[in-house]
């Protein structure tokens, strides 16, 4: 059992229920290339071409073998491209066939089938926090539970049936261990991964907190790193031949009228997710592939981002018109800091928040307000003052091998200067990858 004394749970209103809904209807799918960092992505198929799941929509440029598979059968509708004829997205849209029908994988090593049925892009390598660039981590971590914002968990029938097979498959792929990180109570155990605990508050279901906890990152390592759901459909893949793309989304945020469980495939279109289901028209609202604090913000006519496992809704405040502001004594709004009296009545009851900032640019502020919700042995503030000043040697002995943009999602909520901290965290990361490597 590991104790996860630092961090913060965000009392966000609109959990999603129990109650699971399959979601009929849904004919256009698309993969987002950006959600898959540390490559480069070319499209291989054109809009009229026919596809079954499990083809190949873009393969990267540095390896003809990786590539981003489309999750259905269909035809390809379009590919978008932006600024640069960067794209987008690949959206395939279902026909008169079945929308299910898959490629089968079979034969050749595990790492061969991996990146051709697109799994092996939905792991993270650690440093940098992208798609494994090598074949051989220290250790794999794995982790099965999730403590975002409204986050559903991760106990889906795929993980119950093909976890441990996955697992299986994982061992002989790393020297190390194969570490499996799980909520305190939750009874997974494991033959094949050396199983840890966690009980704390958000991030202890963050993989960054997990690795530092139990084997911290250093300077020429490389650890992989995958959600339970992942691994999952690797075990599927190697016992049955097939990829398995559904996946179950939570429908959440006071934006919904009615937060529920949809069971679909990844990449669904947001229309045909939140259809009906929300609270006022889309243009008030602030609509986000993932949770409040990582999560993409997306638009109607977009599509579910990787992770594919939530969408969160809430207002977007622009019309908020509150009597005295700052100096309030409105008991409904919240404060990390005990500015208003909510305090009172209990910070764990759920909250209405907006997509407002509350509050104004500044320089920061160095008050260690970042180091009681950041649960690693690392100064926060003084690692993103080295990112900013590009200063490698700082950065490397302040930490950066162990963070990832993620980690710090939490000291950008609490942050009184309002800093874009993930955003920071990402560019330095990619600049010391482009000068290290």
């Amino acid at each position: 059992m590991i104790k996860i004394k630092k961090g913060l749970d965000i009392p966000l209103k609109g959990a999603a229920s129990d109650r699971t809904e399959r979601l009929e209807g849904c004919r256009l799918f698309a993969i987002v290339p950006d959600d898959f960092p540390g490559y480069t992505w070319k499209a291989v198929v054109k809009p009229g071409d026919r596809v079954t799941a499990g083809d190949p929509l873009l393969t990267a440029k540095e390896d003809s073998l990786l590539s981003l598979t489309s999750p259905v059968a269909g035809e390809v509708k379009e590919i978008h491209r932006g600024q640069r004829r960067h794209i987008e997205y690949v959206s395939v849209e279902t026909t008169s066939g079945d929308p299910t029908e898959s490629r089968e994988f079979k034969g050749g090593e595990y790492i061969t089938l991996l990146k051709q049925s697109g799994l092996y892009a939905m792991m993270r390598q650690r440093p940098f926090d992208i798609v494994p660039l090598g074949d051989s981590p220290r250790d794999i971590f794995v982790t099965a539970f999730d403590t975002a914002p409204l986050a559903p968990a991760m106990d889906t029938p795929l993980v119950k049936e093909y976890l441990e097979a996955g697992l299986e498959v994982l061992a002989t792929m790393t020297t190390g261990k194969v570490y499996l990180s799980i909520a305190a109570g939750s009874g997974l155990t494991s033959r094949h991964a050396e199983v840890n605990e966690f009980d704390g508050p958000h991030p202890a279901g963050n993989v960054g907190v997990q690795i530092a906890a139990i084997r911290p990152v250093n300077k020429g390592e490389t650890v992989w790193t995958l959600t339970a759901e992942t691994a999952a459909r690797i075990g599927k893949l190697i016992r049955t031949g097939h990829a398995d793309y559904s996946t179950r989304v939570a429908i959440t945020g006071s934006g919904v009228r009615e937060p529920r469980m949809e069971e679909t495939l990844i990449g669904a279109s947001i229309d045909a997710l939140l259809e009906g289901n929300l609270t006022e028209s889309a243009d008030r609202l602030r609509i986000i592939s993932g949770n409040v604090l990582t999560g993409n913000r997306v638009h109607p006519g977009g599509f579910l981002r990787a992770p594919y496992r939530q969408v969160t809704v809430i207002p977007e405040g622009a019309d908020a018109d509150e009597f005295m502001g700052w100096a309030s004594l409105d008991p409904s709004k919240y404060s990390v800091k005990k500015t208003f009296p909510a305090f009172l009545r209990g910070l764990s009851k759920p909250f209405d928040f907006d997509a407002r900032i509350k509050g104004g640019h500044r320089a920061m502020i160095m008050s260690g307000e970042y180091d009681k919700v950041f649960p690693f042995d690392i100064y926060p503030e003084y690692l993103i003052k080295a990112i900013l000043g590009r200063d490698i040697e700082k950065m490397e002995q302040l930490g950066i091998y162990e963070v990832a943009p993620e980690d710090f999602a939490l000291p950008e909520f609490v942050d009184t200067s309002k800093l874009e901290l993930q955003k920071i965290v990402r560019e330095g990361l990619d600049y010391l990858r482009k000068e290290t490597l």
